[in-house]
């Protein structure tokens, strides 16, 4: 859900993200994963937006996890077998606050390979920052503020003065994710409009995955059931090979 709205932020406001990170607002393009050389290690994590000169390759993470600097690597290696030109930015983005001295970690080091990275801990940063840009605006919550609800309801206000109303209502919606990891549900929906994010794209694409994941939970658990991949596919909606895909993550796991 937070890879998902933090992707959507990232690639529709690509400007605003290379004001915060770039130090410069310029458009960036999605660069897919399949046009490097390998397959992602983890695609849902992975945001890297192009420009013609350089590649800004993002992380957002609610929690550390001992892979991320290696991930760095691997992926600067990637892009600058595509494009050995192009300057790379790679910055890990941690949404909540924690005690882990791993946000703190910003290189990998291999024998006498050593690569840099950056890390940012939003609740290190200024609120102020954010709002002073539309796609920013869903972060503020989580930033470096003494009272979490008065941000988002200045986030509110600040979105009700967009005239578009898809933009306005993406926005919303995405505040409401994001302030999740801090707020409280009921002050949430008392500070943002619920029916203006219903009509938003992150909100049905998150309704539509939370509806998928449930359709596969009840196919695996018709597979281990014994029930023929058939009957499942047109008892879920989902595809024979969905099914099969499933079943044969069950059989290969432990």
């Amino acid at each position: 859900m937070y890879d998902d709205t933090c992707r959507f932020l990232a690639e529709n406001f690509s400007a605003d993200f290379a004001s915060w990170l770039l130090g410069k607002s310029i458009t960036l393009t999605e660069l897919k994963p399949s046009e490097l050389s390998l397959e992602p290690i983890r695609a849902d994590a992975l945001i890297l937006l192009e420009s013609d000169d350089s590649v800004l390759h993002l992380e957002f993470q609610t929690r550390p996890k001992r892979d991320i600097p290696f991930r760095m690597l691997d992926y600067r290696v990637r892009v600058y077998r595509r494009y050995p030109d192009k300057r790379m930015r790679q910055v890990v983005v941690y949404l909540q606050p924690t005690g882990s001295d791993r946000v703190r970690q910003t290189s990998f080091s291999l024998e006498r390979t050593r690569h840099e990275f950056d890390a940012v801990c939003l609740w290190e940063q200024p609120a102020t920052f954010f709002l002073q840009y539309p796609g920013l605006l869903p972060f503020a919550t989580l930033s470096q503020t003494i009272d979490p609800e008065a941000t988002l309801r200045q986030v509110a206000q600040t979105i009700n003065q967009i005239s578009d109303p898809i933009t306005q209502a993406n926005l919303t919606a995405a505040s409401a994710i994001l302030a999740g990891i801090k707020l409280e549900e009921d002050v949430i929906y008392r500070l943002l409009q619920r029916d203006i994010m219903q009509e938003s794209v992150i909100y049905r694409s998150i309704q539509e995955e939370a509806e998928a994941r449930k359709q596969r939970e009840i196919a695996v658990n018709l597979l281990r059931r014994g029930i023929t991949i058939n009957i499942i596919a047109s008892a879920t909606g989902l595809s024979i090979e969905e099914v099969q895909q499933l079943q044969q993550q069950i059989s290969e796991s432990p």
